[in-house]
C-alpha cells in the first residue's frame, strides 16, 4: 500500500504586533531622550577614585578651562529666566523677551554681563564662533558671586559642582572657592573622571 504524502505547510509568523511594539519603543525613546547641551569649552577633568554621582537636576556647574576662563551654568529653563531677570535688575540692564528666551536655552555662559545682551542677539551659529572670555570672578569685579547668589535665590535646592580642567591655573580655582565661601557656600563638589582600577 503506497504512503500518503501530506503537503508541507510553511509556518507563518505574523510580525505585525512585533513591528508595532518596536515602533512604539522607538517613538518612546525618541520623545523622552534629553540631548546633551553644547558646552562652550571642553574640559579635561582630573581623575579620582570617588564614586559619588551628582544628581541629574538642581545643579549649578562652575567650569574652569585650562586658560583660566570661568563659565557658569544652571539647569532648568524657568530658573534661567528668573535668574536673567534678577541679573538685569542688579546691573540695570533691560533684556527683551526674545533675549530672555535665548538665555533660557543656553547651557552655560562665560561672558561679563555687559557683553551678554550682544551675545544673546546673535543666532546659534554666530554664538558658537564667539570665544567666551569667562565670567569675571576677581576681587575688583566679582560677577560670579552675583550669578551664584541669584541662582540660589531662584532655587534654594541647588547644589554646586566645580568642573575644572586638570591644567587650570590654581589662582583662578582659589578665586572661585573664595567666591563660594563669600556667598556662604561651604559645601560643593568637584567633578572628576573615574580613575582606572589598579590591576
Amino acid at each position: 500500500m503506497p504512503k500518503v504524502k501530506l503537503p508541507r505547510k510553511s509556518t507563518n509568523i505574523d510580525m505585525t504586533a512585533m513591528c508595532d511594539v518596536a515602533f512604539l519603543l522607538l517613538t518612546f525613546f525618541m520623545l523622552t531622550t534629553k540631548f546633551k547641551p553644547d558646552e562652550p569649552v571642553v574640559v579635561d577633568t582630573p581623575s579620582s577614585i570617588s564614586e559619588i554621582k551628582l544628581p541629574e537636576t538642581d545643579i549649578i556647574t562652575i567650569t574652569i578651562d585650562k586658560e583660566g576662563a570661568v563659565f557658569f551654568g544652571i539647569d532648568g529653563q524657568f530658573t534661567r529666566e528668573k535668574l536673567i531677570q534678577k541679573m538685569a535688575e542688579r546691573y540695570t540692564l533691560a533684556f527683551s523677551p526674545e533675549e530672555i528666551k535665548s538665555f533660557s536655552v543656553l547651557s552655560s555662559i562665560g561672558l561679563p554681563v555687559a557683553n551678554l545682551k550682544e551675545f544673546l542677539n546673535m543666532n546659534s551659529e554666530q554664538r558658537a564662533k564667539v570665544k567666551q572670555t569667562g565670567v569675571p570672578c576677581d576681587s575688583l569685579k566679582n560677577e560670579l558671586g552675583d550669578w551664584i547668589l541669584f541662582a540660589r535665590q531662584s532655587n534654594p535646592k541647588f547644589r554646586i559642582a566645580v568642573k575644572g580642567d586638570r591644567d587650570a591655573k590654581f589662582p583662578v580655582v582659589k578665586e572661585v572657592i573664595a567666591t563660594l565661601q563669600e556667598k556662604k557656600v561651604n559645601k560643593f563638589n568637584f567633578i572628576t573622571s573615574m580613575e582606572t582600577a589598579p590591576q
